[in-house]
């Protein structure tokens, strides 16, 4: 069986390690306009399940990296007395804009004695030689984990959504990180429209087949919030959102069938209550992981 991030963080250093969520300042390419859809259009709403915070509500205000982190710290040791951490880079596009900027963004990040890991959201048409060389020589001061954003293997859900970008290329992506030796994360999102459970049990089937191994993977429920383009859509045509009871049911098989090795980093997705709009359930947080807890098995 794969292992939770908490139970694998614990047996690599021997104490809890906590996520600092940070920001680049970057953006996305199909935000920008950079992707060109079929008909000619230009690609400026990112994917339209995505907010305006660009799936980092809950990431630090752009400020500079030092600054960030303590004010991160802060946070967290209102709880806890955490001595070390994992600098997670979330919103939007990280390998996204000026490289010299980012390497000494990341440079700096990495060489901080409280941060034992530095991990990078980004997508995989993002990944060319240029950072692959930035992020080969950021892996000589500590591990580094990529986290990849393909929510799905079917082209059509991808093209609905506005992915911009093939499955080929998510799979080009993979293989040059692993060959560097970069841990990579996938990010899976279940409810996704028009998708079957066979569908999303599919996507983690291929995952869970890829060579080499899947280091992690990322178990969300789709979450429709205000603001966005999916909200817009679901408003004028509503379509089916996961119970709680059915997203539980599809974590404890895609639990069953990943890799002994990948570590499973997340199995819910947490909206900010001001925008989320569905599912209304993962509000309660207590009683969605209780229930998580008492039918998927590690």
């Amino acid at each position: 069986m794969p292992q939770r991030l908490s139970d694998y963080l614990k047996k690599e250093y021997g104490e809890k390690i906590y996520r600092l969520s940070l920001s680049s300042g970057c953006t996305c390419p199909n935000r920008d306009g950079s992707i060109i859809l079929p008909d000619g259009t230009p690609l400026t709403g990112g994917c339209t399940f995505c907010s305006e915070g660009g799936s980092g509500e809950f990431a630090a205000e752009v400020a500079p990296v030092d600054v960030q982190i303590e004010e991160a710290k802060k946070r967290i040791r209102s709880k806890t007395d955490a001595q070390r951490f994992i600098a997670y880079f979330q919103s939007y596009t990280n390998t996204y804009g000026d490289l010299k900027r980012l390497k000494s963004l990341y440079k700096e990040t990495i060489e901080r004695d409280d941060v034992v890991i530095l991990a990078i959201g980004t997508r995989p048409d993002c990944i060319g030689e240029d950072v692959l060389s930035m992020l080969k020589e950021l892996r000589k001061v500590k591990p580094v984990w990529i986290e990849l954003g393909l929510q799905t293997i079917h082209e059509d859900s991808a093209r609905h959504f506005h992915r911009g970008y093939d499955l080929s290329v998510f799979e080009e992506a993979y293989r040059n990180l692993k060959a560097i030796g970069i841990e990579v994360i996938v990010h899976v999102i279940f409810g996704l429209p028009g998708e079957t459970k066979a569908d999303m049990l599919e996507t983690v089937r291929y995952l869970s087949n890829l060579s080499p191994e899947l280091n992690g993977i990322k178990l969300q429920n789709l979450q429709i919030l205000k603001g966005t383009q999916m909200y817009e859509e679901y408003k004028k045509e509503p379509f089916h959102i996961l119970s709680l009871e059915e997203h539980v049911e599809l974590l404890a098989e895609s639990i069953n069938m990943l890799p002994k090795k990948t570590v499973v980093h997340r199995m819910t997705g947490d909206g900010p209550r001001a925008l989320l709009v569905e599912p209304l359930w993962s509000l309660d947080k207590k009683n969605v992981l209780n229930t998580i807890n008492r039918t998927v098995k590690f």
